[in-house]
């Protein structure tokens, strides 16, 4: 009987600490809001191969980068991505460049069109900031069908948040990263590069 009186104060803990254990709440996950559809053009002027991004080390992450001060980055724990956030990158900068480009057919990389040229793009930065902008930045290149080098140049969008939170932040950094697609959009068409 004293045996059991000294496990039964422990079997209790035991219990409440599981108990404890099991009530985590699971992180927040959070998806760019949809890019709008495009068709592709019946006769397009040319063709632009949108080949995969490359971003920073310390955005290829599972959580929300916030920027705390000059030099401190944060991920967050409780608020993720819910997909990668390169493909969701992807996927908005292609439908985004289709809207600009209404003639031109816009793919990924893996597409066989011959003569089409080719962008990359290298992401430094897509992250909250503690002056509460959203900021996209980093640089894009344009390839010839040969591999020329036709263009470089940098993008650099920062989008003032309309509220605190991670939803408004996850919507402000969608609207840099469109307004970035939409300065590059602008750029290639400045270029005349599909003529």
């Amino acid at each position: 009987m004293r045996y059991l009186a000294n496990i039964l104060p422990l079997l209790s803990l035991s219990l409440l600490l599981s108990a404890c254990a099991s009530s985590v709440t699971p992180p927040a996950r959070y998806m760019l809001p949809s890019s709008p559809a495009v068709d592709a053009p019946a006769l397009p002027q040319g063709t632009l191969h949108v080949r995969s991004l490359r971003l920073a080390h310390y955005l290829d992450v599972d959580g929300i980068v916030m920027q705390l001060d000059d030099i401190t980055l944060h991920e967050a724990r409780e608020h993720q991505w819910a997909e990668s956030l390169v493909r969701q990158l992807e996927r908005s900068l292609r439908a985004h460049l289709a809207h600009e480009l209404p003639t031109i057919q816009v793919v990924r990389e893996e597409s066989n069109a011959s003569n089409a040229l080719t962008l990359q793009l290298e992401i430094d930065q897509f992250q909250g900031r503690y002056d509460g902008i959203a900021v996209a930045s980093g640089q894009w290149q344009l390839r010839s069908a040969s591999n020329e080098l036709l263009a470089l140049k940098s993008f650099n969008v920062k989008t003032e948040l309309n509220e605190d939170g991670y939803p408004a932040l996850v919507r402000a950094l969608s609207s840099s990263w469109a307004n970035s697609a939409a300065q590059i959009a602008n750029q290639l068409q400045q270029g005349n590069y599909f003529e």
